[in-house]
């Protein structure tokens, strides 16, 4: 069947179209499912480890903290103190930290050491002169993540985040949750809501904001309450909520499907209809054909009567 150009034309922006529907939502459930495989790999490895190497690398991480409230200049770090920094809670190269669940923002995430721009584009990132999120008086870790991104959600949703809204870090094996008492929007250099307090436990996650903007910085802290307090079957009641996101697709696919298929088949109706032109020679040699047939008939009539 020959096409022609503009079915040619139509059928790409069709194609075009359902690519960059589709794109998000597939995008978006190929990084959910590379986080979910990360976080099972790091429990299997957090299963083969002896617990008294558990506990030396607990204490090497809060030593760190411990170190880090000493510090004159929090916000800086030398070569020494970066590379001490990547080497504690590294059980396995990749850089690895833990894992964090939200489950009001339906989030569920790894979190690697540092807040490069290729560990954001698939994961959290630990906020190198923080403490580390294992606990603890005076401490104040602060996790980041994108938002916005077309390839993943990430932390697109922690702006639905309230006051008493809990989350939960996991860091081998070792539970700590949190509940948010504060939120704040501060510009990407203030950085007096990620200090210590003393005699606090803190964590803060941050993301950009306004959605699309970036001007700002979006922090939503939290203080750290018993894991009993804490419901973690939260996020598997969360996860059947359909967003509108992919319901888009859904519902879009079948329609433009439907239109390929009425494109082809009008295609298709064309090409039997055909030219006016050709169906004027078809008729005129149907009518020449009949009335040879009719002059062959009466001849042989003629013979007959012979």
């Amino acid at each position: 069947m020959k096409i022609s150009k503009s079915t040619a034309v139509l059928l790409l922006v069709l194609l075009v179209g359902m690519t960059l529907l589709l794109y998000p939502s597939v995008s978006d459930y190929w990084n959910s499912f590379h986080s979910t495989r990360v976080i099972s790999n790091y429990d299997e490895e957090i299963a083969n480890i002896m617990p008294e190497e558990t506990e030396r690398l607990l204490n090497e991480a809060r030593k760190y903290n411990e170190d880090l409230l000493k510090k004159q200049y929090p916000w800086s770090m030398s070569e020494d103190e970066l590379k001490r920094y990547n080497s504690t809670l590294d059980i396995d190269g990749t850089g690895i930290i833990g894992y964090i669940t939200v489950p009001a923002a339906r989030i569920q995430l790894p979190i690697y050491h540092g807040t490069s721009e290729e560990r954001l584009q698939t994961a959290a990132g630990h906020l190198e002169t923080t403490s580390f999120p294992v606990g603890g008086e005076n401490t104040h870790a602060a996790i980041s993540g994108h938002r916005g991104l077309p390839s993943a959600r990430l932390f697109t949703d922690i702006d639905r985040l309230v006051a008493g809204d809990k989350f939960q870090i996991n860091v081998l094996g070792e539970k700590f949750s949190y509940e948010v008492d504060k939120i704040s929007i501060v510009l990407p250099e203030d950085m007096s809501e990620l200090g210590i307090e003393e005699g606090k436990d803190l964590v803060t996650l941050v993301t950009c904001t306004p959605y699309g903007v970036n001007s700002h910085r979006l922090l939503v802290r939290g203080h750290r309450i018993s894991n009993l307090a804490y419901n973690a079957d939260s996020l598997q009641s969360e996860a059947f909520v359909i967003e509108p996101v992919f319901v888009a697709p859904l519902v879009a696919v079948p329609i433009l499907l439907v239109l390929l298929v009425l494109l082809m088949m009008k295609t298709k109706k064309k090409k039997n209809k055909g030219n006016p032109e050709d169906n004027k020679d078809n008729k005129d040699n149907e009518n020449t054909e009949n009335k040879s047939d009719n002059e062959n008939k009466s001849d042989n009539e003629r013979k007959g009567e012979k």
